[in-house]
């Protein structure tokens, strides 16, 4: 089930911080996993301004999209969940809603450009991420 988080519990919040922080450290073996640690209370204090999508097992936060003004800030799904359709069903929820998504992935997260791609996200631009010097690309969607 996937539903809008509109006013998370600190317990909900502590979940979808786990996950976050899992999920990248597993995604980005080529990032410290310092950067997400050091990182961690940014995303915190960023997260009650977000849109929330989030999807459950049961009562369980099995995984969660985070959403700002038509901007992926990311899309996790607990590592025991993945493979069972959770991310493309938290994506097609915020497709519903929006007319246009854009996200940066890094060029070495070889399954998510696969995944972002084939769900009709289209490359635009390459650039440097700044803060980890990884190189990064700028995926689009549009409601056709």
């Amino acid at each position: 089930m996937i539903k809008k988080l509109e006013n998370p519990t600190q317990e909900e919040i502590n979940c979808i911080l786990d996950i976050w922080l899992n999920s990248n450290i597993e995604a980005h073996s080529f990032i410290p996993k310092d950067y997400w640690l050091n990182n961690y209370d940014d995303v915190k204090s960023a997260l009650p301004k977000a849109e929330l999508l989030v999807s459950y097992d049961l009562e369980t936060i099995t995984g969660f999209l985070g959403l700002i003004d038509g901007y992926i800030a990311g899309i996790f799904v607990k590592s025991k969940y993945r493979s069972l359709g959770i991310g493309s069903k938290l994506l097609d929820t915020a497709r519903e809603h929006n007319n246009k998504l854009v996200l940066n992935v890094y060029s070495k997260n070889l399954k998510a450009i696969e995944f972002y791609s084939n769900n009709g996200f289209k490359k635009v631009k390459e650039s440097i991420d700044l803060e980890t010097n990884e190189p990064e690309y700028q995926f689009i969607w549009t409601k056709k």
